[in-house]
């Protein structure tokens, strides 16, 4: 059965004629790299465009987007290639579980952050993005697209 997870007149159809076959789901199938980079520069857009949604409605909220680098996982665990490559050479770059958090925890608590908003962060610090994170116009592109699909949702509450 065919899924396109960036349609959801796909994703209900799935779902329709999944629960309709009586089949148990075994495995899902698409290109997971380029899925979890394109769900990564949707967060720093979020980010981005929240904050500046913020910022014009003067709201004392902030709204960042972080990286909390490479974690000690399961995440690639059916990528033989990436399982192989962090076998390798993991033990020098990967975080464990409290490494990982540090940014997290810096963004959300650190007092120098305070009014700081839309900005990315990597290893409790501000960091370079993509020239398409920086993009405002995706930015508010993805948000409005995001907001139409919500509010055509058969079951939003």
């Amino acid at each position: 059965m065919e899924l396109d997870l960036s349609s959801l007149a796909s994703v209900r159809k799935f779902a329709a004629d999944f629960i309709s076959s009586g089949l148990p789901l075994n495995i899902l199938m698409y290109n997971s790299l380029s899925a979890y980079g394109q769900s990564k520069l949707a967060n720093v857009l979020h980010a981005k465009d929240l904050a500046r949604r913020l910022k014009e409605d003067e709201v004392a909220i902030t709204a960042n987007s972080l990286h909390p680098g490479a974690i000690a996982t399961n995440l690639f665990r059916h990528s033989n290639l990436i399982n192989g490559l962090v076998g390798l050479v993991g033990k020098y770059v990967i975080k464990n579980v409290e490494q990982g958090a540090a940014t997290t925890c810096y963004v959300a608590l650190h007092p120098q952050i305070t009014g700081k908003a839309g900005l990315y962060f990597a290893d409790s610090n501000v960091a370079e993005t993509s020239l398409q994170a920086n993009d405002n116009a995706l930015a508010r592109k993805l948000w409005d697209f995001t907001f139409t699909l919500i509010n055509n949702c058969p079951n939003n509450t």
